[in-house]
């Protein structure tokens, strides 16, 4: 049972610091179904073989600063501000370079990760090594598309695994392993709408509460009365290797 007002959930979501790309206030508040691969479980296991890291989009490093022993050479890429200093904070001490562009980096690297960064696949076959390895967990267009239909906003650009394989075997990558996903996904209060907005800035742009308080308001009566807002996210998955010349 929801014991908090609209005002309340709402204010809550808005306001509260997320300290980088953290999605932890999300917790027991959305439920969402199991991926069939492990991203995380094959960073690692590329990761113990590397020499050589580019994390793309790290946000506050979140990700690579909870892996057990990284690269001799690891360099970030994070160019959102907000998460900038909080990427440098955490990865610095760890001795990763940070830097708010990939065009400022011209080493070249073994392994990519890019776990929901943006994907320029002529960009990346550019930092890879002949023999070297990306791997890379995108969030699909038609990730959360009933919510972005519900307050009737633009529906995002197509984006998809064929499309993106098009791009990476275009760039002169070979894939290697490719799936994806459509699986439900569960909101339990309209705070927890409001923040995953908020943090996904690209699903609905230049989201505000307050000029969407009609259609959220409908979406928290709907939530009340039917225990839940479900919704599907859509994942794709991809493991490539730039060949090394024959």
């Amino acid at each position: 049972m929801i014991s908090q007002s609209f005002e309340q959930l709402v204010d809550e979501a808005w306001q509260v610091d997320p300290g980088g790309w953290n999605f932890s206030f999300l917790a027991d508040r959305i439920d969402t179904a199991e991926l069939p691969w492990g991203y995380r479980e094959r960073a690692v296991e590329l990761v113990s073989q590397a020499q050589a890291l580019l994390d793309i989009d790290t946000g506050g490093g979140e990700f690579i600063s909870g892996l057990t022993q990284l690269p001799p050479r690891t360099v970030a890429v994070e160019s959102w501000p907000p998460n900038l200093e909080i990427a440098r904070q955490r990865l610095t001490p760890l001795g990763v370079s940070v830097e708010d562009r990939l065009e400022a980096i011209t080493e070249n690297f073994d392994l990519i990760l890019n776990r929901h960064g943006r994907l320029d696949a002529t960009a990346l076959a550019n930092r890879l090594m002949p023999g070297g390895r990306l791997l890379t967990q995108q969030v699909g267009s038609r990730n959360h598309l009933e919510l972005t239909r519900l307050l009737d906003a633009p529906s995002p650009q197509s984006w998809s695994l064929s499309t993106a394989v098009a791009q990476l075997e275009a760039a002169g990558l070979r894939v290697e392993h490719a799936d994806e996903a459509l699986l439900p996904c569960t909101f339990r209060d309209i705070g927890a709408v409001v923040y995953q907005l908020r943090m996904v800035a690209w699903q609905v742009p230049d989201f505000n509460p307050a000029v969407y308080e009609e259609k959220l308001r409908k979406l928290h009566q709907r939530i009340l009365t039917e225990g839940g807002l479900t919704v599907h996210e859509h994942r794709f998955y991809l493991e490539a290797v730039l060949p090394t010349a024959s």
